[in-house]
């Protein structure tokens, strides 16, 4: 069962959010029918995450990685150099592409493939300037007196 939501009264209603609505519109429309290649996501601490794909017979040189903006692009085309004539086969072998949505300031920090298990880790980095500050607030003794000006109305007129 598939449920379609309209997001249109939130663009309407909301204010700098549209990258965000434009993400949840675009899972909404994407059909998960292909699950392959397996993958786990998990948070391993506050700003850490880790992406483990099951990538059974594929080589390092047959996996390819690329981070665009926001983007993670994780693909495997398989090399055949020889003809292999299959009795039965039930290791998946076929190309694919699986694509990962990153936060803002979210990056890859390393990827390593050890025992057909590709785990990509992953580092919420956010510059000094978003981060929250704490801003002295000071007494009205501190604060410097602000002069006030007067208009000679004598030189005005002049």
């Amino acid at each position: 069962m598939r449920t379609n939501l309209d997001f249109s009264p939130l663009f309407r209603s909301s204010v700098g959010f549209d990258r965000m609505l434009t993400a949840l519109e675009t899972a909404s429309r994407i059909d998960t029918i292909d699950n392959w290649p397996p993958y786990d996501i998990v948070k391993t601490s506050e700003d850490d995450y880790r992406i483990a794909m099951a990538v059974a017979g594929f080589s390092q040189n047959e996996l390819t990685m690329t981070q665009e903006q926001n983007m993670l692009v994780v693909s495997g085309q398989k090399v055949n150099s020889e003809e292999v004539k299959y009795l039965h086969r039930g290791i998946a072998g076929r190309s694919f592409q699986r694509r990962f949505e990153l936060a803002d300031h979210v990056k890859v920090v390393t990827a390593g493939l050890v025992n057909g298990l590709l785990t990509i880790d992953l580092k919420r980095e956010i510059p000094e300037e978003m981060k929250p500050r704490q801003i002295e607030i000071k007494t009205d003794q501190a604060l410097p007196k602000a002069e006030t000006k007067q208009i000679d109305a004598e030189k005005q007129a002049a």
